[in-house]
């Protein structure tokens, strides 16, 4: 007998937010000193929050996020913030 053991649903888009997450740098030579270091968390979710929230638009121009081996760019990691799966509470927007 092969009991399956049951995983959990995959979220909407097929994204998990609750993964662990890497944020790197640009690695652009125009810059001489990036606007953050390589930077892991716990969860994507963080790191996506992260990204949008808190760099400068010319430190995530170059940026990447890795979850599981999958890559994405500014344009991903913006999607993924964009998403309605998206779990955390977003910043409001300034007037």
């Amino acid at each position: 007998m092969n009991a399956r053991v049951p995983t959990a649903p995959p979220q909407p888009g097929g994204f998990d937010y609750s993964r662990e997450a890497e944020l790197f740098p640009t690695n652009n030579r125009k810059y001489k000193r990036a606007a953050f270091g390589y930077r892991r968390f716990a969860r994507a979710a963080e790191a996506i929050q992260f990204a949008i929230e808190e760099l400068p638009s010319d430190a995530l121009a170059g940026a990447y996020l890795e979850v599981r081996e999958q890559r994405f760019d500014r344009h991903g990691i913006q999607r993924l913030y964009d998403s309605e799966a998206y779990p955390l509470p977003r910043r409001k927007a300034q007037s």
